[in-house]
């Protein structure tokens, strides 16, 4: 049954991740998107060696595959994309866009995929069909008019290898750095932090790794909605006997539970598994506090039994222990009881690292009952955790956007890789750092040369290949276009993807300022909100989609992304286009380059008739990275990025891994202390991707038929005066000289800590002020807001 918007129907979901749940959800939508009969074609070629890599989330091709290599979202994204609906030129001649501005963003997109090239009609207010050759020449009139640091040039997650180098090349070559990615918005935060402690701008995880581990320590990140494919390496490493260390703020079924839908035993005899050894439900904002209890019981250990000696800390000697140090104490024998030679890797940190006596320090002062409050966790589980941990040889550390999108997000980042160098957890099979990013390349867009920060970028490489200077200047990170289209300095906006008014914060004013460009241009396969708002002049330009033939010149084309595990995969379109005027993405920034730019010394046009050409110049432009390109194209299971990190070189300032010690445990709010303030974090529903909304049931969390719904303890609901299904309005308390608030919320009593509540994104995006970001990463802070709940107008639900 599909479930439309409508009121919510609240009935908590017993079952597990995956299972027949599952597989249900994956039929709907394909009856939905009228593929039922194309989709198991499609779906068995999904993540397999020679077939398209997935266009939803980032985990990788193994080079074992599964029989059906793809998860439920994955399943949802390729019938998204291949649905038989179009929004043609016979549905824009029917609709104006301030008519299409009241619909919401599921709507828009179920109209189905986008078939002809438009432009804006001021007059009719309606896009109307332009030519191809006609659009390219009027956006590059455009484009010359401005001044390049007037422009920006975003790129959304999924774009290629190849389309990210080309479009990084155009902007350079016009002279502008303003190269904002949806990485700003996600991961930027360990762009930032990984360097910093280890020399690498990536997780250091491959998928082997999951083979040789002990333990996982999967942090603030949700499996089962985000990444539903990495569970059949987390079910492998729980039936090997490896634990999972769990710390996240609610409990999500996918890192609870698991039925694999590919195992006819287990679907037969609803047989489950289970995935967490151990759960700490964490508070918004508290995993540094969470993390740095680990890592203070394992310090503390530490120091008793190298103090004391292993007679005294098993009990062997009949000295009275001191009271206040019991628990401490008693942490410690059970690590000489587990027969461990000490609990940190003293070896290690003499040779590999800098920083240990200052962060070693700093976690003996701290206070319990400071980490108590803060985290939310108790000393004991703090304690439980980090015996877990020193008695495992081989560690991995998972984490997601749970920790990137902080005010504190670096330092969230850098806490993990302080708690991986106590014991040696970096650079060892079964022991490294896995990020799990978003989106399907937006790793390998940087990879590639998108970055607003020049000094990331091998600029001179690229002057002595095309034969131009490439401007030297710091660009504009996402947060910062948001800025300067808000104070009008940013006049055009040219986006690869994505659907950039959703997925940014301060939603209102950035809606309101984005009518006053003057130029908006977006490539995109279907419509969404940033396409019915717009500048003065608009285009939208259709493109093929990644699942698509991608018919040439030279035959059918293949192209390359890079995956959360630092590999990277070819991927080749295995569907008829929605539309015989797409065009391909190398084709449309290749057209709009050309036109903007008049002769350079790029071959444009052979690229676009090889791709197998830009590999090359790829290759040529990152030599170490992209040794062999074309060859190892379609590498079962990928071929590597080389990092440094994983054999234990760390390219850093001091040559080491270094320990880096928070400033903080917790933001400072001045409103934080408040008893009617709670810390939003927000969420993916079960039937969504980023943006996109696949439609109103959140199934693991038991909500159908609406997604304006707030989760809250049931204790702060009857503290504040409220009841279950009530309705309220949010309300951001930070920032008083601007009232933040979205109405007609209902509210669902949920198991998450005191103190903290959760809603979705992109709803709740416009109750997050622009400047509410990590200060080093500018990530905006999606996952801790002060809010307060009021009353709504509406009344009770």
């Amino acid at each position: 049954m599909t479930f439309k918007q409508g009121v919510p129907r609240i009935k908590p979901y017993r079952g597990p991740s995956g299972g027949w749940g599952s597989a249900k959800s994956v039929a709907e939508i394909t009856l939905r998107e009228h593929v039922v009969v194309t989709a198991p074609t499609i779906l068995s070629v999904q993540n397999k060696p020679d077939g398209y890599m997935c266009v939803s989330c980032a985990w990788a091709k193994p080079a074992k595959t599964h029989p059906l290599e793809f998860c439920e979202n994955g399943a949802k994204a390729t019938a998204w994309e291949v649905t038989s609906r179009r929004a043609d030129r016979v549905f824009f001649s029917a609709h104006t866009l301030h008519q299409l501005e009241g619909w919401s963003d599921h709507d828009l997109e179920e109209e189905g995929r986008l078939t002809h090239p438009m432009r804006w009609n001021a007059e009719t207010d309606k896009y109307v069909p332009v030519s191809w050759a006609n659009a390219f020449e009027e956006i590059g009139n455009e484009l010359r008019d401005l001044a390049p640091d007037r422009v920006d040039f975003y790129t959304s997650g999924r774009a290629s290898l190849e389309t990210s180098y080309m479009y990084q090349l155009f902007a350079r070559l016009y002279g502008s750095n303003n190269l904002p990615d949806s990485s700003n918005m996600c991961h930027e935060s360990s762009s930032v932090a990984l360097p910093e402690s280890i020399g690498a701008s990536v997780g250091t995880a491959i998928l082997s790794d999951f083979e040789n581990t002990d333990c996982i320590f999967y942090i603030a990140q949700n499996v089962g909605t985000s990444s539903p494919r990495l569970l059949h390496d987390l079910q492998d490493a729980v039936n090997r006997g490896v634990k999972i260390v769990t710390f996240n703020p609610l409990r999500e079924r996918g890192l609870e539970r698991f039925v694999n839908p590919q195992s006819p035993s287990q679907m037969l005899t609803g047989k489950e598994t289970t995935i967490s050894s151990e759960y700490y439900q964490v508070k918004n904002g508290g995993d540094i506090a969470a993390l740095f209890g680990v890592c203070k019981a394992l310090i503390e250990a530490d120091d008793e039994l190298r103090a004391s000696g292993r007679s005294r800390i098993t009990g062997n000697d009949d000295k009275p222990k001191d009271a206040e140090n019991a628990a401490m104490v008693a942490f410690a024998a059970s690590i000489a009881a587990a027969d461990k030679k000490n609990v940190l890797d003293h070896d290690f940190i003499e040779e590999h690292t800098t920083g240990f006596d200052e962060f070693a320090q700093t976690a003996r002062m701290l206070q319990w009952s400071e980490l108590e409050r803060i985290s939310g966790l108790t000393q004991e589980e703090m304690q439980k955790a980090a015996a877990t941990y020193a008695n495992s040889d081989a560690v991995m550390m998972v984490y997601g956007m749970g920790l990137t999108q902080h005010l504190m997000g670096v330092e969230n980042v850098q806490m993990v890789c302080n708690l991986a160098l106590l014991r040696g957890n970096i650079g060892k099979p079964g022991a490294n750092i896995c990020a799990v990013r978003g989106h399907s390349n937006v790793q390998g867009q940087r990879t590639v040369g998108i970055t607003e920060k020049p000094g990331l970028v091998p600029l001179d490489r690229l002057s002595q290949l095309y034969q131009f200077e490439p401007p030297r200047w710091q660009g504009r990170s996402t947060v910062e276009t948001c800025e300067a289209i808000m104070s009008g300095q940013s006049r055009a906006f040219i986006g690869l993807g994505g659907n950039f008014l959703r997925a940014t914060p301060e939603t209102v004013a950035m809606e309101e300022a984005w009518r006053k460009l003057r130029l908006t241009v977006q490539v995109a396969t279907k419509l969404n909100r940033s396409h019915v708002v717009h500048g003065a002049i608009a285009y939208l330009l259709p493109c093929l989609g990644r699942i698509e033939i991608d018919e040439q010149a030279t035959g059918p084309q293949a192209v390359s992304m890079e995956s959360s595990v630092a590999h990277f995969h070819g991927s080749r379109g295995k569907v008829k286009p929605a539309g015989p005027e797409l065009l391909s993405e190398p084709a449309i920034v290749a057209g709009i380059a050309k036109a903007t730019l008049g002769h350079t010394n790029v071959p444009w046009d052979m690229w676009v008739d090889d791709y197998s050409k830009i590999r090359d110049a790829i290759e040529q432009t990152y030599p170490e990275t992209f040794r062999n390109f074309n060859e190892r194209l379609f590498q079962p299971g990928g071929f590597p990025r080389p990092l440094p990190a994983r054999e234990r070189k760390w390219v850093t300032k001091s040559g080491k891994a270094n320990f880096i010690t928070p400033k903080a445990l917790f933001p400072e709010f001045s409103t934080s202390q408040s008893a009617d303030v709670l810390h939003l974090a927000t969420l993916r529903s079960n039937d969504q991707f980023n943006t996109t909304i696949y439609g109103y049931s959140d199934r693991f969390r038991g909500v159908r038929g609406s997604r304006k719904v707030v989760f809250v303890n049931k204790d702060d609901i009857v503290r504040l005066g409220f009841a279950d299904g009530d309705t309220v309005d949010l309300t951001t308390a930070i920032d008083t000289d601007t009232i933040r608030k979205v109405a007609g919320m209902r509210i669902v009593s949920y198991d998450i800590p005191s103190g903290c509540c959760a809603a979705y994104y992109p709803e709740t995006n416009p109750l997050f002020p622009l400047p509410h970001h990590d200060p080093k990463s500018k990530t905006p802070s999606y996952k801790l807001l002060p809010v307060r709940l009021l009353r709504s107008p509406r009344g009770s639900g």
